[in-house]
């Protein structure tokens, strides 16, 4: 049985996790390209080995599709949990065209499945715990907020880089431009 100053620090973390959300997804909207640095290295987000939900190893690096979505999340996170539906029917539409979304959690492995259950993923989610957002601070994201998602061409340069909520106009514009 759980005490009442465990629930209250457990309410108080929510409460805390729910804001930074709201925060990030509220201060970035329109200026989303403020929050990015110029400086972006693509060989750690290659090079990494992350787990999947099934525990297997993934390398972004060997993903030999034409385009790569990247999309750093959480479970917490409500802005991510609004555009997660829009990728699933984007990977569902641009898949068989050579386009893989990847969702990089900054999360631990085991809040994963069910996730991607609820929400009826089609696409890889990796764990990556804290080494998710030092992942996207090497893509430029310097404040570190969620979500962050970069679209990466068929030679592995990044071609769009977003802080906040990505819209499916957004990257059907992209899509169109590099498929």
């Amino acid at each position: 049985m759980m005490s009442l100053r465990s629930g209250a620090a457990l309410f108080a973390a929510g409460v805390l996790a729910l804001s930074a959300g709201f925060a990030t997804y509220y201060l970035t909207g329109a200026n989303s390209s403020l929050q990015l640095s110029e400086e972006a290295d693509v060989s750690a987000l290659l090079a990494a080995r992350l787990p999947d939900v099934n525990g297997a190893e993934i390398s972004l690096g060997d993903a030999r599709d034409r385009i790569l979505v990247i999309n750093f999340w959480a479970t917490w996170c409500v802005p991510c949990r609004d555009e997660i539906p829009d990728f699933i029917k984007l990977q569902s539409e641009f898949g068989s065209k050579g386009v893989r979304f990847f969702g990089i959690a900054a999360e631990k492995p085991d809040k994963i499945p069910a996730f991607a259950k609820e929400f009826g993923i089609n696409y890889p989610l990796l764990a990556a715990d804290h080494a998710a957002i030092d992942l996207a601070r090497q893509l430029g994201n310097q404040v570190g907020g969620l979500p962050f998602t970069v679209v990466l061409d068929d030679k592995r340069r990044i071609v769009h880089r977003q802080l906040g909520v990505l819209k499916p106009e957004k990257l059907r514009s992209i899509f169109a431009e590099y498929l």
